[in-house]
């Protein structure tokens, strides 16, 4: 096959691409993304962080611990993850924004919590640096299992959730504080999902000197008037409640009034919902950031995120060199899910840590040709540049995956 032109249209839509330009000022250093993770908390104002260790989350954490108490903000050891979901929430309520940070099983013993925090409308972080499971799995090894749990990161059903995903240590920082802007714009927990390659790798990282005059910050806005809730509408950045000013706010697990009180009427629980739901779909473009390489000649698109979407482009480059027509998509946003990025009528390649299909189930459901969608799950090691371009070139040739080691490609 003849080889094609590299010099390939590359977008990247996501509002640090002007953060950067604009703030110049600052060091340069040599960190992993736990640390990064940590600044771009900092940089973006948390004040309290509640957790529980656990691999590979832990480091996040440990820097906490020292870098809160430097510019007066607070560091909670819990008995559990659960506690630590709580103990956010009630920090946020407070007043301060707040992070937690763990990793699957943590991430599902939050669950409770996070239903709570979200039907409450509590602004806040929550870092799952995912490993390979199920369960406990190797606590050394990434994963991409948590695609779904993070959509649906509670029980009931009936809100919507905003999933980010870093590639790379500069991006966790920038994609951080992006975390917590819109945490506070749509008032509801958002979910960073990175991954063990992500938070234990060291690569360069810029951070700006002066993080109190980064003017895209969203700042922490306080309510002090009645009603808490904005109950049935879906307008954005409506100020929560702060409890300790006399306002005699009320918060609570159920369906409840515009001033938080229980309720058992069907009125209430429909206007609940429907603002939990359409505040996120109303303005999801708000929440959109994603890349792309080469779709205006792609015939075959490749699909990744997080770390592994590093491999994965690299091998779309190298299919380029080498005559395929292959283009790469990264959402950035997991959820709500980008259904535009696959609207095209060509062929998908969805590569992702895991064996049972998740991100892929997405796709198909978006794509305008099922069939067309094809997936190469792989476990705990990141696909290799030579299986992605053997996946594109064998998809390009006949519309079929081949046969790789250690590779599946069925989706029941």
């Amino acid at each position: 096959m003849p080889t094609l032109d590299l010099a390939v249209k590359e977008t990247l839509v996501a509002p640090w691409v002007d953060w950067a330009r604009r703030a110049t000022q600052g060091r340069r250093l040599l960190e992993a993304g736990t640390y990064a993770l940590t600044e771009g908390a900092i940089a973006a104002g948390c004040r309290i962080f509640a957790g529980y260790p656990i691999t590979p989350a832990t480091d996040i954490a440990e820097y906490m611990s020292k870098r809160l108490p430097q510019v007066g903000g607070y560091y909670m050891q819990c008995e559990d993850e659960l506690a630590g979901m709580h103990a956010c929430a009630g920090g946020s309520l407070g007043g301060l924004k707040a992070m937690t940070a763990t990793s699957g099983p943590g991430y599902t013993l939050m669950h409770d919590a996070y239903g709570w925090a979200v039907t409450n409308e509590i602004p806040m972080v929550v870092v799952d640096a995912m490993r390979v499971g199920p369960i406990s799995g190797i606590t050394g090894a990434p994963g991409q299992g948590e695609f779904y749990v993070a959509r649906y990161c509670t029980h009931g059903g009936n809100f919507e959730t905003i999933v980010l995903s870093p590639s790379s240590v500069q991006e966790a920082f920038w994609l951080t504080i992006d975390a917590f802007n819109l945490a506070e714009r749509f008032r509801t927990p958002v979910t960073i999902l990175t991954d063990q390659v992500i938070s234990d790798m060291w690569e360069d990282l810029f951070l700006p000197d002066d993080y109190a005059g980064l003017d895209f910050v969203v700042p922490r806005k306080h309510n002090l008037m009645m009603p808490f809730f904005p109950v049935g509408g879906a307008e954005l950045d409506v100020a929560p409640n702060v409890i300790g000013h006399g306002t005699g706010v009320c918060v609570s697990a159920y369906t409840h009034t515009e001033e938080g009180y229980d309720i058992e009427e069907m009125e209430a629980q429909w206007a609940q919902t429907y603002r939990l739901i359409n505040k996120v779909r109303h303005n999801r473009t708000e929440c959109t950031r994603y890349e792309t390489v080469g779709l205006d000649d792609a015939e075959v698109v490749a699909v990744a995120y997080g770390a592994n979407a590093r491999t994965v482009k690299t091998g779309v480059l190298e299919a380029r060199r080498r005559g395929v027509r292959a283009g790469f998509v990264r959402p950035i946003t997991l959820w709500p899910f980008l259904d535009e990025l696959y609207e095209a009528d060509r062929h998908y390649v969805v590569c992702e840590l895991n064996y049972d299909g998740q991100l892929v189930r997405e796709v198909m459901r978006a794509a305008p040709d099922k069939g067309k969608v094809h997936f190469m799950g792989k476990s705990a090691e990141l696909h290799t540049v030579a299986e992605v371009v053997a996946g594109l070139e064998g998809v390009a040739r006949s519309g079929r995956l081949p046969e790789l080691p250690y590779i599946w490609t069925q989706v029941r």
